[in-house]
Parts: C-alpha cells; sequence; structure tokens
C-alpha cells in the first residue's frame, strides 16, 4: 500500500484503467514508499485503543454539557471546584437529579478538603434556580457522559486481553513504582509490565513526558519493530515532524504534512514538556519559543523526543534526564565558544 498523494494523475488521463497504468509505472521507477501498515494482534489493539480515544472525546463533549446545564440554572460548581466530573461533583449532580436542593446537604456530599477550604464558596455556588428544562438537561448529559465511561470500561477490558495474547502469558516484570497517569488511565492491570515484556525491557518511560498510557498509545499506532524506519530522521519525517521543503525559486511555500496519530501524540507530550520547569527539553522549547513561537516550538521538541524514542527501540541507548541545569551550562559553553571566535576575528583581547 502506498499514500495515494503520491500517485496524484496528470491532468486530462483520468480513468480506473489509466490509474493502474500511472501507479505501475510509477512503482516500476522506485517512486513511491510504502505505507506503515499494522497487521495480526496488533491491528486489534489499535482499533481498541482508537475507540476508546473516540469514546472519551465524546465523554469530554458530555461534560461540557452537564456544565452548561448547571450554569443555566445558576449554579456555578464549575468555578469552585476543580472537575464536575470528578468524585464530589459527581456525587452533588447525582443527588441534584434525585430531588436534593438543600445546600448544606450536597456540600456535605463533598470531599473533606473541599468542604474545609471552599465551604462558602461552595455554599454560594449551589445558590441556583432549579428548573425542569434545566434538570431535564441534566439528566441527559448526565446520562451520555455514563455511557460512554461504560464504554471506555468495555475497551479497557479489550485491551486488557489482546495484551495478554500479544504477551502469550509471559510473566511480567514491573518496577514498584511507575509514572503517574493524570488523566484517562486505562484499567489495565500491570499496563507497565504489560509493556516492559512486549519491548523486552525497553523502557519508554525513562524518557521525558512518557508514560505508561502514552506508550500504549505509540504501541497501538507504531508498532513494536521500529527499525522498518531506517533512521531516526525517516521515522520523524514519517511522523510529520520535520520540517518541510516547498521552495520555488526564492518563494518559500507553507504546505501542511500529513499527521498520522502518533505525530500528534508526541505534540501533545511537547506541549506539557514545554511547561515543565524542570526538564532539559522544556527549557530548549521554551527558549525556542522565544525566538520563533510556540508552534515551531512544539514541533521541534516533538521532533527531539519522537528521535531518542527510536534510537531506545532500535539501538537501545538509554535516556536519562539531565535537567534545566545541564541543558543551560551546554548553552552557556556554546555561548563562550562562539564568544571567543568572534574576539579572535575582531582581534579583541
Amino acid at each position: 500500500m502506498v499514500d495515494g498523494r503520491q500517485t496524484k494523475q496528470v491532468p486530462g488521463r483520468k480513468t480506473d484503467v489509466k490509474d493502474c497504468q500511472w501507479i505501475q509505472e510509477l512503482h516500476s521507477y522506485g517512486l513511491l514508499n510504502k505505507c506503515h501498515v499494522t497487521t495480526g494482534k496488533l491491528k486489534s489493539l489499535r482499533t481498541y485503543q482508537r475507540s476508546r480515544e473516540d469514546h472519551i472525546g465524546m465523554s469530554a463533549m458530555h461534560v461540557n454539557h452537564m456544565q452548561k446545564a448547571l450554569t443555566v440554572m445558576n449554579i456555578r460548581l464549575k468555578e469552585v471546584i476543580s472537575q464536575v466530573h470528578g468524585k464530589s461533583g459527581l456525587r452533588m449532580i447525582e443527588a441534584i437529579l434525585a430531588g436534593e436542593r438543600d445546600k448544606k446537604k450536597l456540600l456535605s456530599l463533598c470531599d473533606s478538603r473541599i468542604i474545609k477550604n471552599k465551604k462558602e464558596l461552595v455554599l454560594k455556588a449551589l445558590e441556583g434556580i432549579y428548573t425542569e428544562e434545566g434538570i431535564f438537561s441534566l439528566q441527559q448529559a448526565y446520562n451520555g457522559y455514563k455511557f460512554y465511561e461504560n464504554q471506555i470500561t468495555e475497551c479497557d477490558k479489550k485491551i486488557t486481553e489482546i495484551l495478554n495474547k500479544i504477551n502469550d502469558d509471559k510473566p511480567l516484570k514491573v518496577e514498584e513504582k511507575r509514572k503517574a497517569i493524570r488523566h484517562h488511565k486505562p484499567s489495565v492491570d500491570n499496563l507497565g509490565g504489560h509493556l516492559l515484556t512486549i519491548f523486552s525491557n525497553k523502557d519508554a518511560t525513562t524518557l521525558s513526558g512518557i508514560t505508561d498510557y502514552s506508550w500504549l498509545r505509540l504501541l497501538a499506532e507504531i508498532g513494536i519493530d521500529l527499525s522498518k524506519w531506517k533512521t531516526e530522521k525517516h521515522f520523524t519525517s514519517w511522523l510529520g515532524l520535520s520540517p518541510g521543503q516547498h521552495h520555488s525559486g526564492r518563494m518559500k511555500r507553507s504546505k501542511r504534512k500529513g499527521r498520522p496519530r502518533a505525530g500528534q501524540i508526541f505534540r501533545v507530550i511537547a506541549q506539557s514538556l514545554i511547561n515543565s520547569k524542570t526538564i532539559a527539553l522544556g527549557a530548549f522549547g521554551r527558549r525556542l519559543r522565544a525566538k520563533k513561537g510556540p508552534r515551531i516550538a512544539t514541533k521541534a521538541v516533538a521532533r527531539k523526543l519522537a528521535a531518542q524514542y527510536w534510537r531506545l527501540m532500535v539501538k537501545g541507548k538509554d535516556y536519562v534526564e539531565k535537567g534545566v541545569e545541564e541543558y543551560e551550562k551546554q548553552v552557556y559553553l556554546s555561548k563562550v565558544r562562539a564568544f571567543d571566535r568572534l574576539s579572535k576575528e575582531l582581534n579583541v583581547s
């Protein structure tokens, strides 16, 4: 299989037969590059994982609907608690749907830390006007949210089954402590152990920003064998993270390359790294963002991270985060070398 963009037809020659002849001619000259095709159990894993991501998106939409229904009734919980769909928020919503209107009773359903630190704010936020249409909208949104949460649970069960099949019930090894997964953590027992067994104890979570969940997503999209990409440059180019060249004379055209889902995963990780204050890649990203803007900085950090992932999985080179201090030291040394070179050119002692 090849990318359809590589077989663009010459104008005026558009029939199925001529398309086949044109593709055959391009292939005979070696002008077509094969696509990455996932097969076997990994294809099943990708299907379950993509379904899970779709359900997460739909679930988020219903969370927004719940927030809107509450706001229409002047119940401002989203301004007081961090997540309306958290444990405290859902307890209050379920009580409201069950007919409870007493603010103090609703407050008692919250977590003890919320009661201690935000008691007055929560009571004020619950001073709403309950309407029939507002409760109806809230009930509809809540039912939709719970439905997609159940769908996500079913996907987690299937992901667990396929991981067991991939590992063929091998004994799983896992470190006692793994990186915390902050959002959308899958209900898969010993997820880190499954991934370490699949990748022969090559641990991608040693790379900055990658957790077991993001590693699972990369496995579903990329697979196990990364040696099919000859170099890290081939890999980052396929991900859509390498700079494009679309020049004509002095004109530099901007053309958006295709973005596989795997490339988008690295971009999302890069955005979180840029916000980090203790990671070297984040310092690099912030320095580049100040010069060329956030879009280029995010892409550059994602490319560096993807290259490190390829090296780890293909060549087994361990990567240890040296932190911002080491990165700033390297930047300082490069400035000193540049200053020495410039001083010699200008004969300045």
